[in-house]
């Protein structure tokens, strides 16, 4: 690793595939012990099912402790190389990956985590199988254009803007008649495509409400410290310190925007320039690329040969 010690980003569901993780195990006993304390915290094999199961991983309850588990073992195996978890300035996560933010700052230990992210899993899949719903991507809209045509599909019901990523990376989210309305009437507030998502439901929009309830409900239960380095929220954009506002904010996470272009921004206004993605894969980098390419990040999605 560098001398210069980076902020680190962590990604979330969408960025899992078949055997993540497992050359990072194969490469450092550490990544592997990490994996196996996954096993056991949960009470079955997520690495049998992250590795040998082919499309079982893209399962949402799966994938998020799957996604979870890859990058904090990558995170291991690199601390035992040298990086100074200690020392780490600046910590976010998109959506699912804030819970590995929090890991990585000392405010969540790694057994609670894996726990909550499965759970997580479960509750947002559940919440779709009650609300029937999805998630479109408006090619190349400003915010305020995603606010207008999820604004007209609300009129169909729920029909909210899911994620700011990026200039031109806006998704709404909501109930299936909703998006109907919303893809129809798309180019009459200037956006020029749509694309329907291939995802189990509407996530970060209040389609998720059930699981919300769920999840405050068991972060109730959990200790959570305060963060050791600076830690950005999906849900303001902005740094949160107190363990009770961030257990209200991972609840009130998943029916809300996610604003990632708002965490960068702030992140790279503090001074931030250097950045460290663990996978699985380079999903971040990309996108930080759109916000600012001058921004440098290492995307640590596969173990260097030793």
């Amino acid at each position: 690793m560098s001398t210069q010690v980076p902020a680190i980003l962590f990604p979330g569901q969408g960025a899992q595939y078949a055997g993540m993780g497992r050359d990072w195990c194969e490469a450092y006993p550490e990544a592997q012990a990490l994996w196996s304390r996954a096993d056991a915290a949960l009470g079955f094999s997520l690495s049998d099912a992250c590795w040998n199961q082919g499309e079982t991983v893209n399962r949402t309850d799966i994938a998020q402790p799957g996604i979870f588990t890859t990058s904090a073992a990558i995170v291991t195996a690199l601390h035992s190389q040298g990086l100074d978890l200690a020392q780490v300035p600046l910590v976010a996560g998109l959506s699912l990956g804030e819970y590995t933010a929090l890991w990585a700052a000392g405010s969540l230990s790694f057994e609670d985590g894996v726990r909550l992210v499965r759970l997580r899993g479960e509750a947002m899949q559940a919440a779709a199988e009650q609300i029937p719903s999805s998630m479109t991507s408006l090619m190349g809209a400003t915010e305020e254009q995603a606010a207008q045509v999820a604004a007209h599909g609300a009129r169909f019901g729920i029909c909210q803007v899911a994620n700011l990523n990026a200039p031109g990376q806006v998704v709404i989210a909501g109930e299936l008649a909703a998006l109907d309305a919303a893809e129809a009437a798309a180019k009459d507030y200037g956006v020029r495509r749509t694309r329907r998502l291939v995802v189990a439901g509407g996530f970060h929009s209040e389609c998720m409400r059930p699981a919300a309830e769920r999840l405050k409900a068991a972060l109730a239960k959990v200790e959570i410290r305060s963060p050791r380095c600076t830690f950005l929220t999906n849900v303001t954009g902005g740094p949160l310190t107190d363990p009770d506002e961030i257990r209200a904010r991972l609840a009130e996470q998943v029916c809300s925007s996610v604003l990632w272009e708002r965490s960068m921004r702030t992140a790279l206004a503090m001074g931030h320039k250097t950045f460290l993605e663990p996978g699985p894969g380079t999903v971040l980098a990309g996108i930080l690329s759109k916000i600012d390419e001058t921004a440098q990040v290492t995307s640590a999605a596969k173990p260097d040969p030793r």
